[in-house]
């Protein structure tokens, strides 16, 4: 009777952990997952002429966008010594290296809100860019309304106006009106109604500057041109077969708006409200792209900080059995990485 040793069983599959071909197979998604926008965005830049480049437009910075990436790259080393340490068991080390990476992280974070901003102080926002002459026009007679709405909500809400409509802006203004005449409501001291009946005059013309504009973009004419019905009808009445009153041009409404926003009574609430108005073409389309790819970095960097506090969090418990997830976990930080190398030179630079 012969004896035989079992034959050892075979494990099948490729010969590293599970987790590391997880992430392998999930980087790989993400991988497609940029390559559709970065994609995406080259096909718009080179097939849209006149896309914007300058930064006086698109108020990109590139001294920060290079500071980030001097700061991602600086992280990815970080992560690869804090890997090290943790194969040679040096957990002390790795969590010191770790917690740079996070803190880096957090600077990323925070350079990249400074960048954002400074698009939401200039309104670079998608859908908010006017991108021709009368979108820009018209964009300034909106922002001009708001900011007289709001000149009139602090005499409703602030009880020197009274009336059951206060967002009927014709009746508001009738009531302020009557402000620097009249005597305060029940209950207002006279040295608070006072205040109100000192800037009563300007937030009136104020209105009526507003309103002037507005009237002459419904109509269509030149600021040349008296658009008040009377004289507006009068002004085309005159003309001849024919002819036509000039239209209202862009270079007007600049001039005007300049104009405004110099008057000292109540320039610096139109300075404040209206923004530049100069059209950019494809301003939208780059306002998009630009916080579509940033902002999914953005949320991928914090989905790293995640990863990296719950090794941090581990203190001074930290042990060989974290070995595989911070490897992972760099792998994953060296691909937020080197997607940003992607995003800087296509967005800042070229």
């Amino acid at each position: 009777m012969s004896h035989s040793a079992k034959p050892v069983a075979l494990k099948m599959g490729i010969p590293i952990p599970n987790s590391k071909l997880g992430m392998w197979l999930f980087l790989g998604t993400e991988i497609m997952f940029f390559t559709a926008f970065i994609g995406s965005y080259i096909v718009l830049r080179l097939g849209s002429r006149g896309w914007p480049t300058s930064s006086e437009d698109t108020h990109i910075n590139v001294l920060l966008g290079g500071v980030n990436t001097f700061v991602l790259i600086v992280s990815s080393y970080f992560v690869v010594v804090a890997h090290e340490a943790m194969a040679q068991k040096n957990f002390a080390k790795a969590r010191k290296f770790l917690t740079g990476t996070l803190l880096l992280a957090v600077l990323f974070l925070g350079i990249k809100s400074i960048e954002y901003l400074g698009k939401i102080q200039h309104d670079i926002l998608p859908g908010h860019i006017a991108e021709t002459s009368s979108q820009s026009i018209n964009k300034v007679n909106r922002e001009m309304e708001r900011v007289v709405r709001a000149r009139f909500k602090e005499y409703t809400d602030g009880g020197a106006v009274v009336t059951e409509r206060p967002d009927d802006i014709v009746s508001v203004v009738n009531l302020i009106a009557a402000i620097p005449g009249g005597q305060p409501p029940a209950g207002m001291e006279s040295y608070v109604y006072k205040e109100y009946q000192d800037t009563a005059p300007a937030d009136l013309e104020l209105f009526r500057e507003w309103m002037n504009l507005h009237q002459h973009i419904v109509a269509n004419v030149s600021l040349t041109v008296p658009a008040l019905p009377a004289e507006y009808l009068a002004a085309r009445g005159s003309l001849k077969e024919g002819e036509k009153l000039p239209e209202l041009g862009f270079e007007e409404v600049e001039a005007w708006l300049v104009k405004m926003k110099a008057n000292e009574k109540f320039g610096s609430y139109v300075t404040a409200g209206v923004f530049d108005p100069h059209p950019i073409v494809y301003g939208n389309i780059f306002a998009s792209c630009y916080f579509i790819m940033t902002g999914f970095h953005a949320i991928h960097v914090i989905v790293g900080m995640i990863l990296f506090a719950a090794v941090l969090k581990q203190g001074s418990g930290l042990d060989e059995k974290w070995t595989d997830f911070v490897e992972n976990s760099g792998l994953y930080w060296h691909f937020v990485d080197l997607v940003w190398i992607f995003l800087f030179p296509m967005l800042y630079i070229i």
